[in-house]
């Protein structure tokens, strides 16, 4: 089912039953929420569903989960966002999608995250209206400072360490996501190849919190890496 820009901006905020969860939309509270950001791999299911990985990486500490489908065909993407919402608002963590602004607004998720070949921050929020949280890659200065300008709720920056989970995915050095996070009023998330290992190094650049995929999804027992992980951030922040 291709789902019309036009038709979907009409829709009102309600989706079977479930609204979207209150977005902290404010400074402290996304922040807040914004700490361990936990993105989704399918590659790493190993026979489990994305619902069940989901729920052990909220119960071992994630606080922002963002579904990301590269692969997906439209109706089975719809219907992965439609779990992922109702677990995610059964434990008031904020849910967003990536890339997809049509599939957000369909199943009243809580916002969306586009990258620099993506929707244009402007449109999303025209279509998504003023509570979505709307996140916006960039990984210079100046990408940072136009996403803000253009109403982009929070960051995410990177590749700050080497990663396999996106191929494309530019190196940022600290000295750049510090100047980032300087330049800007609106949270940063770094993103790209954190680990437990090597989320200390992050220590000192100003961000909110950290975005991360196979450091939660990629092990056999979610819940407890993202307990361990939870407990190594909470020492960065």
């Amino acid at each position: 089912m291709k789902l019309d820009s036009a038709e979907i901006a009409g829709k009102t905020e309600t989706r079977g039953g479930l609204e979207s969860v209150a977005s902290p939309k404010s400074g402290r509270a996304l922040c807040e929420a914004l700490r361990l950001y936990a993105v989704t791999d399918r590659h790493w299911l190993n026979g489990r569903t994305l619902v069940e990985c989901v729920e052990q990486a909220i119960d071992g500490g994630a606080t922002f989960v963002q579904l990301r489908e590269k692969d997906l065909d439209e109706d089975s993407f719809l219907n992965e966002a439609r779990a992922l919402k109702k677990v995610c608002a059964e434990r008031a963590v904020p849910f967003v999608v990536n890339d997809n602004v049509m599939i957000a607004k369909e199943v009243c998720a809580d916002g969306v995250h586009v990258g620099q070949s993506d929707m244009a921050c402007l449109e999303a929020r025209r279509i998504l209206g003023p509570e979505a949280i709307i996140g916006v890659s960039a990984c210079t200065v100046e990408q940072a400072l136009l996403a803000e300008s253009q109403g982009a709720d929070y960051l995410g920056v990177g590749a700050v360490f080497a990663t396999g989970s996106k191929a494309d995915a530019e190196s940022v050095s600290f000295e750049t996501l510090k100047a980032i996070c300087s330049a800007v009023k609106i949270p940063v998330v770094a993103i790209g190849g954190i680990s437990a290992g090597n989320v200390h190094e992050l220590k000192g650049s100003g961000i909110a919190g950290v975005s991360v995929i196979s450091a939660i999804f990629a092990n056999d027992d979610i819940r407890a890496a993202t307990k361990i992980l939870a407990g190594k951030v909470a020492e960065v922040f």
